[in-house]
């Protein structure tokens, strides 16, 4: 005896196929990514011991030949292992324009270190972490040594960064692209502009004994704007000089260096404190630099030498962000100094 299924009833669907409809529904609504090769054989890491800074990160051109920062920049000292950011074998092992140059075939794809002293021979196979050579001076970094770690595959650069963390995504709306693109071209717009030598020279200080840090023009002003990053309409909490990575930062005036910190926001930013100047308690901050010369607790004067501009955390390009509390709270620079 046959057992006939129940009768669906008039304008349903039966349970499987609505399931079934639903489920493609919601795929192409939601679409499932397909899971990309791995670019480096796992596991993948720094290619220097520990977590090093970032002294400048990943720029593509625009262009194949164009100008750009095809890698990134970890700071290091001469004499640092340099190692294999995954298992590989050495393709390269010699001297480029003057400097050592090291690439490692992972297959998938390339990584190269520079400036390095060789260790491994051509054809040299490695495992992750193994040592290819030594860091060795080179001029690509301006302030301090650096190893310059580029990614490659089919013959396109890609970033580095990515070998080492999950990339940290941000929804913007549409219009912060082209609200970033137009302030890193007019910083850099500005930067070229300004004479390199004035950078150097101590600003008149201003009625309260101050002076600007940077001789660069300003870009954005204290006052509520559309953050060019997040695309918030937030307070900008400071004023924004332009100035190219590398231009000294100078104490505004005499003060203690209360803070030096590295934020998600604010890069690399110090705080002085001046105490009470005509009758007010005054503290002055500089954010996003490449780094400081002085630590927490030292005593500085009007004009020494503090750090140099760079363009760490949230921002669009090299450029400093002053800013300036009076008796605790957020204050317009532009009106102290």
């Amino acid at each position: 005896m046959s057992v006939r299924p129940p009768a669906t009833p008039a304008g349903r669907l039966p349970g499987g196929l609505l399931i079934s409809l639903l489920l493609a529904l919601m795929t192409w609504l939601h679409p499932v990514p397909a899971l990309a090769e791995p670019l480096l054989p796992p596991p993948a890491g720094w290619p220097l011991a520990g977590r090093p800074q970032v002294l400048r990160g990943f720029d593509p051109p625009t262009s194949r030949w164009g100008p750009g920062h095809r890698g990134v920049d970890l700071a290091a000292d001469v004499g640092d292992p340099v190692l294999a950011a995954a298992a590989g074998t050495v393709t390269f092992a010699g001297r480029v324009a003057g400097r050592g140059v090291v690439v490692v075939d992972h297959g998938a794809a390339r990584t190269t270190y520079e400036p390095v002293a060789p260790l491994l021979p051509v054809g040299a196979r490695v495992r992750a972490q193994t040592a290819l050579g030594v860091l060795t001076t080179g001029d690509h970094c301006l302030l301090r040594s650096c190893l310059h770690w580029g990614l490659i595959r089919d013959g396109s650069y890609l970033d580095p960064l990515a070998l080492v963390g999950p990339v940290r995504v941000r929804l913007l709306p549409r219009s912060a692209v082209g609200e970033a693109q137009r302030r890193a071209v007019q910083r850099a717009v500005l930067a070229a502009a300004a004479p390199a030598a004035a950078a150097a020279d101590l600003v008149p200080a201003g009625r309260h004994g101050f002076s600007l840090p940077v001789a660069g023009a300003v870009t954005s002003r204290y006052g509520m704007r559309r953050h060019p990053v997040t695309g918030i309409w937030k307070l900008h909490d400071g004023t924004d000089f332009a100035a190219g990575c590398g231009t000294p930062i100078r104490a505004a005036a005499d003060g203690r260096v209360s803070q030096v910190s590295a934020n998600p926001g604010y890069g690399n930013r110090l705080l002085l404190d001046h105490g009470s100047v005509d009758g007010r308690r005054v503290v002055t901050g500089y954010n996003h630099a490449l780094r400081y010369t002085v630590g927490v607790g030292v005593t500085v004067r009007r004009g020494q030498l503090i750090g140099y501009v760079g363009s760490t955390g949230w921002s669009t390009g090299c450029h400093l962000h002053l800013m300036l509390w009076l008796d605790g709270a957020l204050t317009d620079p532009l009106l102290w100094f």
